[in-house]
Formats: C-alpha cells, sequence, structure tokens
C-alpha cells in the first residue's frame, strides 16, 4: 500500500504539471487573438483617421479657395470706392479752384474800385485842408479886428465870459435847487411818510449783540483738560463736526466758541454743555452729542420761522423759506438779530402802508422777507437783497415781493410804493438809536470822513460834524463864496456824501455864511 501511494504522488504531480500546461496555452492563445483584434481595430483607425485627415485638407483648401474669392472681391470693391472718391474730391477741387478764382476777380475789381475812392479822398482832404486854411486866416482877421475894436486881448476877452458864465451858471443852479426844495412842500403824501417813519422810529427793542463768538461756562478748570482729549482728539472731533473754531486759552472755568456761523455755534454749544453735564467725552459720544444738537437746533429754526409768520400774520409761505427765515435767528449784522429786525421791518412797513393807503399785506410779507438772503451769501458775492429776491423766484413769491426784496439797497428801480415802505422801513429799523452796535473806530473814521469831504470844497474856513454824525456844520468864507453857491455847495456835499460813504439814516449838511462888517468910533 504504501508502495502504490509512493508511485501515485509522481503521476498526479505530472497531471497537474500538464493540465497547467493546457490552461496556460489556452489563455496565450486568448491574448494573441485579443491582440490580433486590437491590432485590426489600429489598422482600421488609422484608415479612418487618414480619410478624415484627407477630407478637412480638402474642405480646408475649398475654404481658403472662398475666403480668397471673397477677399479679392472685397478689395475690388474697396478700390472701386477709392477711385469714386478721389473722382469726387477731384471734381470738388476744381470746383473749389473755380470758385477761387472768381472771387479774386472780384476781389481785384473791389480793390480797383477801392484805390479810386482813396485818390478821390486824397484829392476831397487836399481841398478840405486849403478850404481850413482859408477859414483859420478868416477867422484870425476877424480876431484882430475884434480885439482892435474892443481894445481887449483874446485871453482877457475869454476869462471875461467864462466868469460871467460861471456866474450865470452858479445862480441858476441855485435857483433851481430852491425851486426845487420850495415845490417840495406840495408833495405832501412823501412828507407825511418820512413824518411818520420818523415817528414810528422812536420804538425801541432790545437786540442780542453776540456777533461771532459764545462762551461756555464749566464747572472747574479741569474739564478743559477732559475736552481737549487725549493728544487733542476731543477738541478735535469737536470742531470737525460742527465746524466751530474752540478757544481753550487762560480764562477761568471758560472756553470761547468762534464762527461766523450763528446755527454752528449754538449747536457746538448746546453739544459741549451736554457732554459737561453727561461726563463722557470721547469721539463717539461726542458724534451722537452733536447730531441730537443739528435735530433739536433745526427743529428750533422751523419753529423760529413759523412764529415769526405767526407773530407777522402772514400765510402762504414756502416751508423751504420758512426754514431759511427762522436761521436768521441765529444771525446779526451789527449786533442786531436779524430775524428779530425783519419783524420790526415787516410791522413798520405794514404801519406805513396803512397811513399811506397801499397794500398792508404786501407791505408785511416783503419787509419780513427783504433780508433773507442774509443767510445765503455766505459762498456767493453778490448783494444780499439780489441773492433773497432770487431765492424767493425758486418758492414761487410775487414779483412785487421779490421787487421790494431786490430794490431795498437800490440794486434794482422800484416797481411799487410798497418797495419804497420797504426801504424806508429798514433804514427807521436800522438807524434808530440804540439798534446797531457800531465800534468806536468806525464811528470816529465816519465822523473824520464827513469833515475831509467838506473841506475838499474850495471856500471852506471849517466843517463839524455833530449829532454823532448826523449832520455836519460847514462854515464858509462870505468872500470867496456867495449865497447862491453857498447853497449850490450844500447840495454838492450831500451829494458827495451819498456816493462815497455808507451810514444809516440821513445826514444833514448846513452851510453857514456870514458876513461881519466890523469899525470902530474914536
Amino acid at each position: 500500500m504504501m508502495n502504490y501511494i509512493i508511485l501515485a504522488g509522481p503521476v498526479v504531480l505530472g497531471l497537474c504539471v500538464i493540465f497547467g500546461l493546457f490552461f496556460k496555452k489556452v489563455s496565450i492563445d486568448k491574448e494573441i487573438k485579443r491582440l490580433n483584434n486590437l491590432e485590426d481595430e489600429i489598422q482600421k483607425a488609422k484608415l479612418k483617421a487618414r480619410d478624415i485627415t484627407e477630407k478637412a485638407e480638402q474642405d480646408a483648401h475649398a475654404r481658403s479657395k472662398e475666403i480668397e474669392l471673397r477677399t479679392k472681391d472685397e478689395l475690388l470693391r474697396l478700390k472701386e470706392d477709392a477711385d469714386r472718391e478721389i473722382k469726387n474730391s477731384k471734381n470738388e477741387l476744381q470746383q473749389r479752384e473755380l470758385r477761387l478764382v472768381r472771387k479774386e476777380e472780384v476781389l481785384d475789381g473791389k480793390l480797383e474800385k477801392i484805390e479810386e475812392r482813396n485818390q478821390e479822398l486824397e484829392r476831397s482832404s487836399e481841398q478840405l485842408e486849403k478850404k481850413k486854411e482859408e477859414i483859420e486866416q478868416i477867422r484870425m482877421r476877424h480876431e484882430t479886428e475884434l480885439e482892435r475894436i474892443s481894445g481887449l486881448s483874446r485871453s482877457e476877452a475869454k476869462d471875461i465870459l467864462i466868469a460871467k458864465l460861471k456866474e450865470d451858471l452858479v445862480h441858476d443852479t441855485a435857483v433851481i435847487i430852491k425851486e426845487y426844495e420850495s415845490n417840495i412842500e406840495s408833495e405832501k403824501d412823501r412828507i407825511s411818510k418820512r413824518i411818520l417813519a420818523t415817528a414810528i422810529g422812536k420804538a425801541a427793542s432790545e437786540y442780542v449783540v453776540d456777533a461771532t463768538v459764545s462762551v461756555v461756562n464749566l464747572p472747574n478748570d479741569e474739564m478743559k483738560g477732559r475736552i481737549i482729549g487725549r493728544e487733542g482728539r476731543n477738541i478735535r472731533t469737536i470742531e470737525a463736526l460742527t465746524g466751530v473754531d474752540i478757544i481753550i486759552d487762560d480764562t477761568p472755568e471758560a472756553v470761547v466758541l468762534s464762527s461766523f456761523d450763528g446755527v454752528k455755534r449754538e449747536v457746538a454749544r448746546i453739544a459741549i454743555e451736554r457732554l459737561i453735564t453727561d461726563g463722557r467725552i470721547h469721539p463717539g459720544k461726542i458724534e451722537e452729542i452733536v447730531n441730537k444738537a443739528q435735530r433739536e437746533i433745526d427743529k428750533e429754526i422751523v419753529n423760529a420761522g413759523e412764529e415769526a409768520v405767526l407773530e407777522v400774520g402772514i400765510t402762504g409761505i414756502h416751508p423751504e423759506i420758512i426754514k431759511n427765515l427762522g436761521r436768521l435767528k441765529y444771525r446779526t449784522s451789527y449786533g442786531q438779530n436779524v430775524l428779530t429786525h425783519s419783524i420790526e421791518v415787516a410791522k413798520l412797513a405794514s404801519v406805513l402802508a396803512s397811513e399811506l393807503k397801499g397794500d398792508v399785506k404786501l407791505a408785511k410779507r416783503a419787509g419780513l422777507l427783504h433780508d433773507i438772503g442774509k443767510i445765503l451769501d455766505s459762498d456767493i458775492e453778490y448783494s444780499h437783497a439780489l441773492i433773497g429776491g432770487e431765492f424767493l423766484k425758486k418758492f414761487g413769491e410775487k414779483n412785487e415781493v421779490i421787487n421790494a426784496v431786490m430794490a431795498h439797497h437800490n440794486e434794482v428801480e422800484f416797481e411799487s410804493i410798497e418797495s419804497i415802505l420797504v426801504q424806508a422801513a429798514d433804514a427807521v429799523s436800522a438807524s434808530r438809536p440804540g439798534a446797531r452796535r457800531e465800534t468806536l473806530t468806525a464811528y470816529l473814521k465816519r465822523l473824520k470822513d464827513l469833515e475831509e469831504i467838506a473841506n475838499s470844497f474850495t471856500g471852506v474856513e471849517s466843517s463839524y460834524a455833530i449829532q454823532a454824525g448826523r449832520e455836519i456844520r460847514i462854515v464858509i468864507n462870505p468872500d470867496e463864496v456867495s449865497d447862491d453857491a453857498a447853497t449850490k455847495m450844500a447840495r454838492d456835499v450831500a451829494k458827495k456824501v451819498e456816493e462815497t460813504m455808507q451810514y444809516p439814516g440821513q445826514i444833514k449838511v448846513t452851510v453857514l455864511r456870514e458876513t461881519r462888517a466890523i469899525d470902530y468910533a474914536r
């Protein structure tokens, strides 16, 4: 049994080898067959690729031929167009040349005519010169004969005539002035207006005089450092947000706010006072407080405008006009609050219109709005009267109101009696005692200018500005200035003052001429 097992082992092993070789041969045949199939497919793909390539080359060749033909057609068309344009240009140039030739011919003809005309003028000029010489000789003979007959030289006769003419002219001028002044009595309406305006001008009211600075009181000097902040960040933030200069100096427990814009100054004042009360002073809080203060001031501006309109008693004003009217509350002129001044002008103009049988509502409306341009003229170099009139045009105000606003400083002509009344009321409100603050320097300069104007006239011995510059008295030399000339001098001085000076109200010019004869009994 053991021997059979030993013999069966090699047999089984051989069978295994035979089966393995058989299966390997089968797999090799399959692989060879698969490779042959792949080779056939590759050959087919090559053939197909060659066909595609040949077809593509044929298509490309045909396409290139087509493009070449189109290009040739396009070039041919462009050439034809260019030839056509060249031909047209040549024709146009030829026509221009023909026109130029014709113009040259016309100009040559005109030049010939001008030359002929110049020759005629030269001949005429020579004839005129001869006539002029003849006339001059005749005039000289006449003058010589007149000098012989009169016994006076030419210069002496001329001086006599000029002196006589001057004397007659001064006398006639003085007579005209006196007649004009006497005719004033007949203009009762205008005189009554002046008397009435003067009587109303005696009224007085208080005004805000703080023009360009505001003072904020501090609880202590330590607060100055907190307002300045670390490296100045707080004060820079306040100035940037409000547009106001903050002055912190040695003044105890106070800071000064400086700005020509009263609205900005008021916003800064409210913001700083609230920051001091709150105690938290930093850029974020500053921005919040400033924005709140700005909103409050905007509301206050509208309220001020509505209150002014309500106080005067007019209706139908555009909201934007009311808003700008309210801003006048924070604007001053020579220390006079502009909104208060506008309300007063409206009332004065309405009273004047009532007395003179004018349009009371129109005068009142124009008086209230006459200075609205002052809040708009910060960046515009024109008169506030003209700016105000243009502003009111945008919001549909009546032409009569616009004319009164634009004419109250004589920039345009008056178109109604109400326009004149608004100007008169404005002058009364501005010039009455205590209405406006005036610096000592400006006051002294006005007095000096008045006296210099008076002393610039011939024959003036001395002059004195009195009554705070509302009257100038001139003492003249009676030997040099006659009574008629004194009347004319008063008028000339007043006119020169009007042309060269700015002043409130009116200035009275008084010329004094006195002849004294003195002798002694011995």
